[in-house]
């Protein structure tokens, strides 16, 4: 049953006299009961209604050689017992009716506490009531045992929080990414320094000649200071170096005057920058985190934060194990445990596994690395849609751009007006198409990169070259939406579930003459992100879109169906073209990488007014891997794009 304060029959004249003086003889002593007309049960659960609500001026109260309460005393007994546990009073029930013998009652009460972590601590207590008084009325025993059986006045209930293992985010081969690796903890004895300025130059020196950077650079300025302040025998640490990066500048340090070295394993992902933005980080709980959620973190949880560690947080932290404890104060002022009175052993966390390739995903960390620009690269597998790579950079800070941004897609848009274009038999490949210098819609006027002209060639070669003059003029033959519809059978715009956020693109549809022209060329309001681009590329390789697929366990609930097929001869004439691209066009740099045929298109996309400011893109496909490579004002894809692409292909397994 839950609790509410009893209801009262009204008292019988005969006892009004009684009850007057009753609470007259009480008043000075703030003894306030309430009716036993009705037997002990209606003055107990008044008792455990007040016991949570931390009011009991309506219960009565003597303690076990029959002496009167105050009410007020009892509340103030209560919450020191409950210690830890004050802040979150149980639910409280009465099991039954009460048995009497003669003028004393008992009754069996149900305790239940709700812990932090979720845990349910439940029991059962007597609670003896005395009628009597002269008044008859029935009043609880009160004594510290009442709310847990071993408990003593001046006792406290302690919680004691035990973390639980965190689980890891696991790669393509169930193998943990991050993983104990092994490091070199560098530090300096103070009684061995001879000279505080000059080792502070040599290690400066050989810091900065570590490759790749160390990021945020190794701030040495108060060195001297700590040295001078620190005890002649201590270890003042300095920095902690991966093994592979220390070992780059062992020569150079080890023997200097003062410098000490420990060896060590810390859990650490391959690299520093391995796929970060997509993983996110795991520190310990920070003050929003502890004020969001107090009743799931406490001080030195270790919680997940941004990426796949905070979307899957509670996944991967398990359940912490939770104990109370009797704390019994001593006479040296300090408390002791006493008893345990309740445990709930830690559950570890569940891992997350993803489809990335350690591999592939070294090779697209690595091709990014020294890019000082924001720049994404992510890589899909033709066969199936599955993730192998999501890289962003510089280095190993920033947002998710692979997935999230909501770029203009340039001319590597131009795969999907083409595909529109040849399967409605406006072009095929070897269409004659003029490619003038520029041309003029509805009085805006588009021009091609660096202002070249082709004159009337095949299409093949308007696509291979990246005409843009050539790809407005056809503009009109897609129609108001016929890139939106095309753009939807390569899986853009859909709705995906990969078990994280992710951007699928708007195309534009809709518009006039101009917007036309320039959603052709991956303009106007079209924007896409580099996974919408890697998907739509592999739709191609394949001839069907497939969802990309990142998270493998657990599963996401709603993936998106795959694509309709697509046609054959559209589809084999597009991969013909974007062959040329590589062999004949603006992604030339990539003709001779080893491994087989690569296919491809590059972009240029404006991304305000000034045709100066441009990003830069590369899309493409190598064997049964396709990819996006994305460089914010990145200026000509030539230049920044496509040598990262040939970076990547070069490096990949």
């Amino acid at each position: 049953m839950l609790l509410s304060y009893p209801h009262r029959r009204p008292r019988t004249p005969a006892r009004r006299g009684l009850a007057a003086l009753a609470v007259t003889a009480l008043a000075a002593g703030a003894l306030v009961g309430c009716s036993s007309a009705d037997g002990p049960e209606g003055d107990l659960d008044a008792f455990l209604a007040g016991w949570r609500s931390g009011n009991l001026d309506r219960v009565g109260f003597v303690d076990p050689t029959g002496a009167r309460l105050p009410a007020s005393t009892v509340v103030e007994e209560i919450r020191n017992l409950s210690g830890d546990l004050a802040a979150t009073p149980p639910e409280l029930r009465r099991a039954g009716d009460a048995t009497v013998t003669k003028n004393v009652a008992t009754a069996t009460v149900t305790v239940r506490w709700a812990l932090p972590g979720g845990a349910t601590w439940a029991y059962e207590r007597p609670v003896r009531l005395r009628q009597g008084g002269g008044d008859d009325q029935w009043q609880v025993i009160w004594e510290p045992r009442l709310v847990q059986e071993q408990l003593e006045r001046g006792d406290r209930l302690a919680l004691r929080r035990t973390a639980s293992p965190r689980a890891g985010v696991l790669d393509a081969a169930g193998q943990p990414i991050v993983a104990p690796r092994p490091v070199a903890r560098i530090g300096v004895q103070p009684s061995e320094v001879t000279d505080a300025k000059a080792l502070v130059g040599r290690l400066d020196a050989a810091f900065k000649a570590v490759k790749p950077p160390i990021s945020p650079p190794v701030d040495l300025g108060d060195l001297p200071q700590r040295l001078r302040d620190a005890n002649p025998d201590a270890f003042v640490e300095v920095v902690t170096l991966r093994d592979e990066a220390y070992r780059q500048i062992r020569s150079r340090i080890y023997d200097l005057p003062g410098t000490k070295f420990r060896a060590e394993k810390v859990d650490l992902a391959p690299t520093r920058e391995f796929a970060r933005a997509l993983l996110g980080t795991v520190d310990e709980a920070q003050a929003d985190d502890l004020a969001a959620h107090p009743d799931r973190y406490a001080k030195g949880d270790l919680v997940g934060h941004g990426g796949l560690q905070g979307r899957y947080d509670e996944r991967l932290r398990g359940t912490p194990g939770t104990t109370v404890e009797v704390r019994r104060p001593t006479p040296e002022g300090t408390a002791t445990t006493v008893a345990e009175v309740f445990r709930q052993e830690p559950r570890a966390g569940d891992p997350v596994r993803t489809s990335l390739d350690a591999a592939t995903q070294n090779a697209a960390d690595g091709a990014l690395r020294g890019e000082r620009r924001r720049a994404a690269l992510v890589a899909v597998r033709v066969g199936d849609g599955t993730v192998l790579a999501v890289a962003n950079g510089p280095g190993a800070a920033g947002e998710n751009l692979a997935f999230t941004a909501q770029v203009p897609p340039g001319s590597t848009f131009k795969t999907v007006s083409a595909l529109g274009l040849l399967d409605r038999g406006a072009v095929t490949a070897q269409t004659p198409v003029d490619c003038p210098k520029t041309f003029t819609v509805d009085g805006r006027s588009f021009k091609n990169s660096d202002d070249f002209a082709l004159g009337r060639v095949p299409f093949r070669t308007d696509f291979a070259k990246s005409c843009n003059t050539a790809f407005a003029a056809l503009a009109p033959k897609l129609g108001p939406d016929g890139l939106a519809v095309t753009g939807r059978t390569l899986g853009l715009e859909g709705q995906w579930d990969l078990g994280v956020d992710a951007f699928t693109g708007t195309v534009s549809t809709g518009g006039g003459p101009t917007e036309q022209a320039a959603a052709a060329i991956g303009q106007g309001t079209t924007v896409v992100s580099p996974l919408a681009m890697a998907a739509a590329t592999a739709a191609v390789a394949r001839g069907r879109f497939a969802q990309p697929k990142l998270v493998l366990d657990p599963l996401p609930a709603k993936p998106a169906e795959p694509g309709p097929e697509l046609g054959a001869e559209s589809v084999a004439a597009l991969r013909a073209m974007m062959r040329e691209v590589v062999t004949a066009g603006t992604g030339k740099a990539l003709a001779d990488v080893p491994g087989g045929p690569v296919y491809g298109k590059t972009g240029t996309a404006e991304y305000d007014n000034d045709p100066a400011h441009t990003h830069a893109w590369f899309i493409g496909w190598q064997g049964d891997v396709a990819f996006a490579v994305f460089v914010e004002q990145g200026g000509s894809s030539t230049a920044s794009a496509v040598p990262i692409a040939e970076r990547f292909l070069r490096a990949r397994p």
